[in-house]
């Protein structure tokens, strides 16, 4: 479902046009013909939406109404600009596209996921930079209109995402209370595209996104594929122009306000697809639900055990697994079923974790990282993988946290027992003591898999990056640093020391 005119992320014209819709494409403030400073995902790019917005639903050919859709990126402004509520704008599908700036992007469990951002906006975005010389011969659209800018002049017009990533740390500095914003402020109707797969960026924001906003008609769907890929497919770009026309044109035939839509679309992982296999992964089941997360979830705890299982029933047993910080093999515990098992919705690990130091004349670690993974392996016990952002092969989902930042918030709406909420302010880290015991619970992204009879879940700790992380590792050597981190990293088991809780779906 592309043209000639069509763009990386957005919509395409030449199916657009043809079904009486205008597209309407912006460069961002800094970005292409726009002059002004290069800041992505800031108030102020926000701002500038906004009037584009309204814009638009002034112009002699707007009947008023404007949908906003587009992936990753052009689906993460739009929340941001949702909340704002500017007139005119009567629907919005974010496709693929984080919600939350800090946590679903920038520091996940406040560790920070550089690697990506660094590819990001040295491929991505500051090539495209207003002014910037040499885009044509680049193959980076026209040179600037109004000429090139100098050296100097550039890098005064560019807040550089890469290096303020690194400076500010927590969410309550300016450079990210300056980019919050309030999902329940939004109203909008609102079709969130989630894809399983994107395990390190994007699932995270269009769950949680959804939940929290207000929307009296919004809507939740789970995809699978690589990430450039789906929004173009023919039933798909059918399933857009559904939801606009009911929301934009007054045609409501498909039942979006009725009440025939589901609120929420499952697509089950039930099976090997293979990794970046579209016609395998077409043939994954689906299922409707009436609400997320699912109202008969059963949240069930597995216990991690001394033999480096999963078990349903703890033991009285206590013992530890230790494991190399920096360098160290994951640790890793299983569950091999003896029937059907699905697996949809969020996941905690509730782990009992210390430091100590490595060799006796080493200094004592004072933070730790905790990187979980869970896994699928077939009945001969090879791993299962599904396809990722990039189309790489990953696990079934991750999670993180950074001890220091364990500090939880019980008092925000946000918090559940599936679900636990962390500020991540400057005012809540807590360094560790060598030797001393420490339970947290670990936030594992939202998921969907289904095991048959003889298969394996992996529950993985480890404390570093491992398979499945591919361009989005989290490896800056300022924010990792040997002196913090390097020592031993040890996990507690037995009694209710440490296990997951998994969100069990007793359906066939």
């Amino acid at each position: 479902m592309k043209s000639a005119h069509s763009s990386w992320e957005t919509p395409d014209p030449g199916y657009w046009t043809k079904q009486g819709y205008i597209i309407v494409r912006t460069d961002e403030r800094g970005s292409g013909q726009s002059p002004g400073l290069l800041d992505t995902m800031s108030r102020g790019t926000s701002e500038a939406f906004f009037d584009v917005v309204e814009w638009c639903s002034e112009q002699p050919w707007s009947t008023g109404k404007v949908g906003l859709l587009g992936i990753s990126y052009f689906a993460g402004t739009q929340w941001r600009v949702a909340a704002r509520k500017p007139k005119g704008l009567a629907a919005i599908i974010p496709w693929e596209g984080m919600s939350d700036y800090y946590r679903d992007r920038v520091r996940h469990g406040g560790i920070l996921s550089d690697r990506f951002i660094d590819f990001w906006w040295k491929n991505g975005v500051q090539p495209n930079q207003y002014g910037m010389p040499g885009r044509a011969a680049r193959k980076w659209g026209r040179d600037t209109i109004e000429g090139d800018l100098d050296k100097a002049t550039l890098e005064q017009n560019r807040r550089n995402q890469t290096l303020d990533t690194v400076t500010h740390k927590f969410r309550d500095e300016d450079y990210y209370k300056t980019r919050d914003y309030s999902p329940e402020d939004i109203t909008t109707p609102l079709l969130s595209v989630a894809n399983w797969g994107g395990i390190l960026l994007h699932l995270r924001g269009n769950v949680l996104g959804w939940m929290r906003a207000s929307s009296e008609h919004k809507f939740l769907h789970f995809i699978v594929g690589r990430h450039d890929l789906p929004f173009y497919y023919a039933h798909c770009a059918r399933l857009q122009r559904s939801f606009f026309d009911c929301f934009l044109k007054g045609n409501d035939e498909d039942g979006w306000k009725s009440g025939k839509q589901p609120r929420v679309k499952l697509c089950l992982r039930e099976g090997d697809a293979g990794v970046d296999d579209p016609e395998r992964e077409l043939l994954f089941p689906h299922r409707e639900e009436i609400d997320w997360p699912i109202p008969d979830t059963t949240y069930t705890k597995y216990y991690l055990t001394a033999e480096q299982q999963l078990s349903t029933t703890s033991q009285s047993n206590v013992t530890s697994f230790a494991y190399d910080a920096m360098e160290g093999k994951p640790l890793c515990f299983t569950h091999k079923t003896s029937a059907r098992l699905e697996i949809t919705g969020h996941i905690v690990a509730h782990l009992t974790v210390s430091a100590s130091r490595s060799k006796a004349d080493a200094s004592p670690p004072s933070d730790i990282d905790l990187f979980v993974t869970l896994r699928k392996l077939d009945q001969s016990g090879n791993e299962v993988y599904f396809t990722g952002t990039m189309g790489d092969p990953v696990p079934i989902t991750k999670g993180w946290l950074r001890m220091s930042l364990r500090k939880t918030n019980a008092t925000n709406p946000g918090h559940h027992k599936y679900l636990p909420y962390r500020d991540y302010f400057s005012t809540d880290v807590e360094k560790i003591a060598e030797n001393e015991h420490y339970e947290v619970d670990v936030e594992i992204w939202p998921t969907n898999v289904v095991l048959e009879s003889g298969q394996s879940l992996v529950f993985e700790v480890a404390g570093h990056d491992t398979q499945g992380v591919g361009k989005f590792s989290h490896e800056h050597p300022e924010d990792r640093k040997p002196e913090d981190f390097a020592g031993i990293n040890s996990i507690h088991i037995g009694g209710n020391h440490s296990f997951i809780t998994l969100p069990v779906i007793a359906r066939g």
